[in-house]
This record gives C-alpha cells, sequence and structure tokens, in this order.
C-alpha cells in the first residue's frame, strides 16, 4: 500500500514568496548607528572629500544625482531654482539643521526719532483723547469731555501738518479727522454752545472728501430746534432727508417724526398731520400715532381723532407674551432658565415699552374723550369699547377708574362712586382699586362707617395693596385706636416701602401715642426721601417743639421758610418762637413779615400792636387795631385799643370821637363810659354830666344783675338742703346744666368773633390716599385738609395729605 505514496521534495523550488527580503543594503539607516565609516564621516571632514570616480548606482541601475558616470556629472536642474548649487554640495558638510550658520543676527533696533514713529504715536494719542471724551460725556462730566474733544483736535491737526510733509496728500487719515470733528462738534452741543457746535458740524458737511457727512444735517437741525429756530431746523431736516437713500428706512422715519413735531411747535398743524400720516401708513409707531392723535386734537376733528386713536391702539408691540415667562412643565432646566429670564434686560426692555404704550394710550384716551362725543362719558365709553377689541383688554378696567376719578374732580361724588361700585364683581386687583378710591371717597365725606367697609374689601381683595391699607389705618385712626392704625400702616410699609402716605401717618400716630422720639424718627427718613416737603419740615419742628428743645424746632422752621417763604403760620409760628426766647427783635420780624403775606391773622395782628405800645409807639400801633377792629367788628376790644392808643399818643380829640362812636355802637359798655367820663372832665366838656349819670344807671343795674344771681345761687342751695333724694337729684341735675351754661358763655366770650377768617381746627386726621391705575402717570387728588394746610396752618393742623408724585 505505501508503494502509491509519494513524499513531497527537499529541493529547492520556485517559492511564490521569494524575493521580498530581499533590498540594497545601500538603504539600511538601522544599522547606521553601528556602521563605522558612516560615524566617521559625521564627525570628521571624512564626508568631505572630492566623491570617488566610482559611486553605487540606484537599485534600479539609475546613476544618482549628482553623481559621475563615464566622466560625466549628472546635471542638478532639478533643485537648481531653489537655491542649491553643484559647489555648494560637493564642499559643504552634512548639515541638514543649519547649525553651524551660527546664532540669527539681532533685530534692528526702532527709531524713535523717525517720522513715522512720530506720527504713528500722535495718531495713538489722538484716538485716546477721542475715547476719554466720549467716556467723560457717558459719566456726565461735560466739561471734561469737551476739554478732551479741543485736546484731541488741536493734536490731530498738528498730525496732519506731519504726515503732509512725510507723505503724500492722498495717505492723510480722513476717518480719524472725522471722528475727531465730529466728536468736538457733539461735545459742543453737549455744552449748549450751540454756535461752536454749528460751526464744526460745517466744517464736517462741506468738505466733500468725507462720504454721508450729509447726515450731520440732522444734528444741526436738532440744534436749531434746542435755539426754537424752527424754520432753520425744517429746512436742515428736509435737507438731510434728500441726502439719505431709501434704503435706510428707518432713518428717514425719524426725520419725518422731527420734521412732524416741529411743524406742530410752530402750529402748522395740517403739515405736521401729513407727516405723521405718512409714518403711520409706512413703519407705525406709538410715538407718530400719539402725536397724529395730538394734531388732529388742535384741529378739532372728532372723526380723525377716532380713526387715530384706533391706528394707536393697532401698532404692534413686538413683545413676548407672559406665557413665555410661565414654565409649562416640572422640567428643573426649564424652570431654572426661565427664572434667568423672567428679569433680565430683554424682560426689562419689554416691560418699558409695555408701560410706555399703555401710558401713551391712557393719555391719548382722557385727551380726547370730552371731545369726540356730546359729553366725556360717552366718550370715555367709546374709548373703553375699542380698548376692549385690542391687544390691551386691561386697559379697559383702568379706563373705568380714570372716568370716576374725572367725575370726583368735576365734584360729582355721585356718579363717581356709581361708577366705581361697578367693579365689586370684577377681579381682584381691580376690585381693589375700585374699593380703594370708594373708601378714600367716603372718607373725604366724614363717612367713616362707609369709608372702612371699602378699605375693609379693598384689603381681602388684595392684601399687598398698601393705599388700600393705608386707608384702613385712616378709618381706625379716625375711630381713636391708633395702636391698631399703627399697625396697618406698619403692614402698608412692609409691602411697599417706598408708601410715603403710610411712613408720614404713622409719625401722626406716633405723636398722638405721646411716643414722640419715635415721631421723630418717622418724620427724618420721610424727610430724606422727600427733601423739599413742606408738611415734613413742618412736624419735624412741631415735634422738637413738643420735645422742648426751641432750637431745633426754629431751626426746622428756618428750613420750611426756605421752602415756602410766604407762608404766613409758618412766619408766625416761629415769631412766637424766638419770643418765647425773649428776642423781641426776632420775633418782630417775622411776625411783621407774617402781617406782610397775610394782614388777617388776629393773633399776628394784637402782638404787633402790643409791640408797639410797649416800645412807645402808639401812634404805629393804631394801624393794627384798626385793622383788627375791620376784621371783628363785633368785638369792642380791639376799638378801645385804637381811642386808648390816640389817648396815650396826646390827640385827646381823636381819642374823644372814638369813645363816641364806641358808645353809639356799644351803649352798655362800662369802660367806655369811664374814659369819657374822664376825658370829659380833663377837657372840661358840657356832657360829662351826661356820661357820668349813664354810667351810674349802668353800674346800678350790673349790681342788681349780681344780686340777683348770688340770690338765685343761695336759694338753689336751701332747696337743695331740704329736698330729699330724688329732688336733690333733679336739683343737682339743674345746677350742673347752669354750670356747664356758664363755662360754655365763657368759652364763647373768649372765642374771637363769627366774622374771623381763620378758625382754630382740633380735627386730626390722618392722610387718606387711593389707588393709582397706572402708577405715577396720574396726579392723586389733595384732600380737603390739604388746601387748609397749604394755605394757612401749618402750626394747628396735623392732618396727613396724599403726596403728590412728581
Amino acid at each position: 500500500m505505501m508503494q502509491n505514496v509519494h513524499l513531497a521534495p527537499e529541493t529547492d523550488e520556485d517559492d511564490l514568496y521569494s524575493g521580498y527580503n530581499d533590498y540594497n543594503p545601500t538603504y539600511d539607516t538601522e544599522e547606521l548607528e553601528n556602521d563605522t565609516a558612516f560615524q566617521q564621516a559625521v564627525r570628521t571632514s571624512h564626508g568631505r572629500r572630492p566623491p570617488s570616480k566610482t559611486s553605487l548606482a540606484s537599485s534600479m541601475g539609475r546613476p544618482m544625482t549628482g553623481a559621475i558616470q563615464d566622466g560625466v556629472t549628472r546635471p542638478m536642474t532639478a533643485v537648481r531654482a531653489a537655491g542649491f548649487t553643484k559647489g555648494a554640495l560637493r564642499g559643504s558638510a552634512f548639515d541638514p539643521l543649519g547649525q553651524s550658520w551660527g546664532p540669527a543676527p539681532p533685530l534692528e533696533a526702532r527709531s524713535e526719532d523717525s517720522p513715522e514713529e512720530k506720527i504713528r504715536q500722535l495718531e495713538k494719542k489722538v484716538n485716546e483723547l477721542v475715547e476719554e471724551s466720549c467716556i467723560a460725556n457717558s459719566c456726565g462730566d461735560l466739561k471734561l469731555a469737551l476739554e478732551k474733544a479741543k485736546d484731541a483736535g488741536r493734536k490731530e491737526r498738528v498730525l496732519v501738518r506731519q504726515r503732509e510733509q512725510v507723505t503724500r496728500p492722498e495717505n492723510i487719515n480722513l476717518d480719524l479727522t472725522y471722528s475727531v470733528l465730529f466728536n468736538l462738534a457733539s461735545q459742543y452741543s453737549a455744552n449748549e454752545m450751540y454756535a461752536e457746535a454749528l460751526n464744526t458740524y460745517q466744517v464736517i458737511v462741506k468738505n466733500k472728501m468725507f462720504s454721508n457727512a450729509g447726515r450731520l444735517k440732522v444734528n444741526m437741525g436738532n440744534i436749531y430746534l434746542k435755539q426754537r429756530n424752527y424754520s432753520k431746523a425744517i429746512k436742515f431736516y428736509r435737507m438731510a432727508l434728500d441726502q439719505i437713500p431709501s434704503v435706510h428706512e428707518e432713518m428717514r422715519i425719524k426725520i419725518m417724526q422731527n420734521i412732524g413735531v416741529t411743524f406742530i411747535k410752530t402750529g402748522q398743524y395740517s403739515d405736521a398731520i401729513s407727516s405723521f400720516e405718512h409714518i403711520m401708513s409706512m413703519a407705525p409707531n406709538l410715538k407718530a400715532g400719539f402725536n397724529l392723535i395730538l394734531g388732529y386734537f388742535a384741529i378739532g376733528d372728532r372723526e380723525k381723532m377716532k380713526k387715530s386713536f384706533q391706528k394707536l391702539i393697532a401698532v404692534p408691540l413686538e413683545i413676548d407674551e407672559d406665557d413665555k415667562y410661565i414654565s409649562p412643565s416640572d422640567d428643573p432646566h426649564t424652570n431654572l432658565v426661565i427664572e434667568a429670564i423672567k428679569n433680565d434686560h430683554l424682560r426689562q426692555m419689554e416691560r418699558e415699552r409695555k408701560a410706555m404704550a399703555e401710558k401713551y394710550i391712557m393719555t391719548a384716551a382722557k385727551l380726547i374723550a370730552p371731545v369726540i362725543e356730546t359729553s366725556f362719558a360717552v366718550g370715555y365709553d367709546w374709548c373703553v369699547e375699542v380698548v376692549k377689541a385690542s391687544q390691551y383688554v386691561e386697559l379697559a378696567n383702568d379706563l373705568e377708574i380714570n372716568k370716576a376719578i374725572t367725575y370726583l374732580r368735576q365734584k360729582d361724588f355721585n356718579q363717581a362712586v356709581e361708577t366705581l361700585k361697578m367693579f365689586e364683581k370684577k377681579d381682584s386687583r381691580v376690585k381693589s382699586a375700585a374699593a380703594t378710591n370708594l373708601s378714600f371717597l367716603y372718607y373725604l365725606e366724614n363717612e367713616f362707617a362707609q369709608a372702612s367697609s371699602y378699605a375693609d374689601l379693598a384689603v381681602n381683595s388684595d392684601r399687598y395693596n398698601p393705599s388700600a391699607l393705608t386707608n384702613k389705618g385712616n378709618t381706625v385712626f379716625a375711630n381713636g385706636d391708633y395702636e391698631k392704625a399703627a399697625e396697618f400702616y406698619k403692614e402698608a410699609l412692609r409691602n411697599d416701602c417706598s408708601c410715603t402716605e403710610a411712613l408720614y401717618n404713622i409719625g401722626l400716630t406716633y405723636k398722638k401715642l405721646n411716643r414722640l422720639d419715635e415721631a421723630l424718627d418717622c418724620f427724618l427718613k420721610l424727610h430724606a426721601i422727600l427733601r423739599n416737603s413742606a408738611q415734613v419740615l413742618y412736624q419735624i419742628a412741631n415735634v422738637y417743639e413738643l420735645m422742648e428743645d426751641p432750637s431745633q424746632a426754629m431751626e426746622w422752621l428756618m428750613q420750611l421758610i426756605s421752602v415756602v417763604p410766604t407762608d404766613s403760620r409758618a412766619l408766625s409760628k416761629l415769631g412766637g418762637l424766638y419770643d418765647s426766647e425773649g428776642d423781641k427783635s426776632q420775633a418782630f420780624q417775622y411776625y411783621y413779615e407774617s402781617y406782610r403775606y397775610f394782614p388777617s391773622n388776629i393773633e399776628v395782628i394784637e402782638w404787633l400792636g402790643a409791640y408797639y405800645i410797649d416800645t412807645q409807639f402808639c401812634e404805629k400801633a393804631i394801624q393794627y387795631f384798626e385793622r383788627a377792629s375791620l376784621i371783628q367788628p363785633t368785638q369792642v376790644k380791639w376799638q378801645l385799643m385804637v381811642a386808648s392808643c390816640f389817648r396815650r399818643s396826646g390827640n385827646y380829640q381823636k381819642a374823644l370821637d372814638t369813645y363816641k362812636d364806641i358808645h353809639r355802637k356799644f351803649p352798655e359798655n362800662v369802660e367806655c363810659l369811664r374814659f369819657l367820663v374822664r376825658l370829659c372832665t380833663d377837657i372840661g366838656l358840657k356832657e360829662v354830666q351826661e356820661y357820668a349819670t349813664k354810667l351810674k344807671r349802668l353800674e346800678k343795674m350790673k349790681e342788681i344783675r349780681e344780686q340777683r344771681i348770688r340770690s338765685g345761687r343761695d336759694s338753689s342751695g336751701c332747696s337743695r338742703g331740704r329736698r330729699d333724694g330724688s329732688a336733690g337729684s333733679d336739683s343737682g341735675q339743674n345746677c350742673n346744666a347752669g354750670s356747664k351754661g356758664e363755662r360754655l358763655s365763657a368759652q364763647l366770650r373768649a372765642l374771637p368773633g363769627t366774622d374771623e377768617p381763620y378758625e382754630s381746627s382740633s380735627n386730626k386726621e390722618p392722610d387718606a390716599s387711593y389707588v393709582d391705575p397706572l402708577g405715577p402717570q396720574i396726579e392723586r387728588p389733595k384732600t380737603a385738609a390739604k388746601k387748609r394746610m397749604d394755605e394757612d396752618d401749618f402750626a394747628d393742623e396735623e392732618l396727613g395729605d396724599d403726596l403728590l408724585p412728581e
């Protein structure tokens, strides 16, 4: 069987993979480190020897580049363009890194004295000055900005002269020249140096090398507008409009808006309307829409006013909806993003734009409502319907509240109350605002129960409404519960630390509670907020007076007089403090100033008359007592003082005539008859007997009257002793009534006459406030107490008032 098996022969036959490991040993670089000949050639000049006549051939039989074969050197054309030469190859050592060349030569030092370097440094300095000028302007330092701009202008002119000497004129940096001149003109304008600004702008505009310089005519038009040179302003606006291409639509719209405003200032309402109509047709915006309404209001076109109001409401706001800032899910990453963008700069800009739109719409509605229909109520209703059908639906309620406030300004309280009561079923915000205003109205009418109920409704609708809490505190204050009123005022301050009404009222409350240090602290805090508030200054002075610190009280009253120099009551109060300190000359000065501004204050007149009598100038005292007798003709004491001044000054005849006139008006006045008897006796007149008889008769009648009074008292005392308990009780009631009647009559006698213009009031009321639907856009009406305080009685009045926003 094995004979048929043939083994493979061991002899070499053709191998399929033979030859793959064969290579030319010349290219074996792995063994170069062990090749002694190669290492010797690298370390020594062995490699610089001229090549041998025989050279190795390539593996393909091709002669090497630069090798000599058969006495002919192969040319090196392939590398000649790179700078290699035949000689360099033959005589150079192997130095692929160029180490044999040595270190690189040093750089040439820059010559600081070269003209180019000087020009470069000067140009850098000019740019720095322009930047510093702009930064100073943005920081509000206008003078420094102007100085920097002037310095930049001077250095730029030096730079131009140096550059002209070195280079050709076409190499001058026009952009730098333009920026320097433009900044200088802007700083002149900011410092109200309009003539210099116009001259600088003219230099730029007239230079044809400046491209787009014609746009600066807008700035020149703005300067003429500030100078009220409206014709030139319109001329330059139109010149700028002609030089701006139509592709810059936004710039053209702004210039046309300036033209329209200038036409309104000149009274050319038709031209202004044309400009604003064009703007509203091309690129409607809020300012142009509002100005268009003003133009039609000026010419009295009702229908156009309505159409313009509709155009104003249709202007797109281009802001995101509030739903964007509400998290749709519980994803923490989304919530973090929404929380981050909820109050960022973009969101603040959106709020400002929306507030501006609401301001324009509310102002336009209040402007046109009284004139577009037969009555302002119908006009308001039309505006409300238009607003409800627009994107400003929430403004409809605010317009209704403004309608009620308009009724209030017209003193139509019933219509105001009816309008506000319509909001009782609205949402919480509007309900709170309406209830606050109703509480305010009822508080002014001294209906404290109604005011308290509506204040409760306002607080329940919006617990964080500071005006509602203030009004609630007012009603509690009116009922005498000062501690509870202070709690409401404190809560209002916690909700809104800028609620000045609550801070003022809590100071009044602390005064009522005799906590003077806390009251002073409240009023000093309020003074830091309202620096020139006359009410606050008076309250601080009054608290110091209650704390028995007259020097501080006088100092604060001096500040009060610097704010309201014509307030007679403050002047008289300061005069009284100096009088109590014994400084009669200063007291006279302030009392006299008070008399100059208000010559009907009886207290001031009486003090001035008494002062002249004390200083032995009775003739000067006469005019004051005569004025007092005109103010209170039923008070006999003033006429007696006039006669007494005549008598003390030696004018007996005038005194006698005055006493006779007093006797005709007041025939039962005993003092007048006594002086008549004395004067007639001294002069020796025959009427002395007549006056003496009348005097005796009056004195006798007075004695009889006094005897009757004494006998009546004695009999009532005896009967009270004889009667039993019940009867004695009745008598006691009668005696009490008599004593009360006597005290009342004594008080009536002590009071001035009915013709006195001022009556001291003891009613102490806190401040009444109300909700303003648009914040500070609508002024708050003052209370009746406010009017009195403004006019005359800082010294007696302690009523709070609504502090108006600026």
